[in-house]
């Protein structure tokens, strides 16, 4: 499977922790196209359609429905998680996650 980055990808969370997201859900890769080429795991962040309007919850339309991608989640996955491409972020979308992601992260 040809992973690339802000690639929506249909994932096997499960089994899980504590806090963290659990079942299949859709993620977003977040790790660059030289990771995801060569290494056996993903960086990813879980979608969902339960959030508050949080600063690290990016609002999201996948297939016509409203998620949020949880960048307060960002884990990294083995590949064999992943069951299915399920298309892209838009380039509005890939903004704001990049924003985010430099607001949460980076000081």
């Amino acid at each position: 499977m040809d992973l690339k980055q802000y690639q929506f990808v249909l994932v096997n969370l499960d089994p899980t922790q504590g806090s963290e997201m659990k079942k299949t859900r859709p993620c977003v890769i977040i790790s660059p196209n030289e990771m995801n080429k060569y290494l056996q795991t993903i960086v990813i962040a879980p979608l969902t359609t339960n959030s508050k309007n949080f600063p690290t919850r990016i609002k999201i339309n996948l297939q016509n429905t409203v998620g949020w991608l949880a960048i307060d989640q960002i884990g990294t996955i083995d590949r064999k998680r992943i069951i299915k491409i399920l298309g892209s972020l838009t380039e509005a979308e890939i903004q704001k996650t990049k924003e985010t992601i430099r607001e949460a992260f980076v000081d």
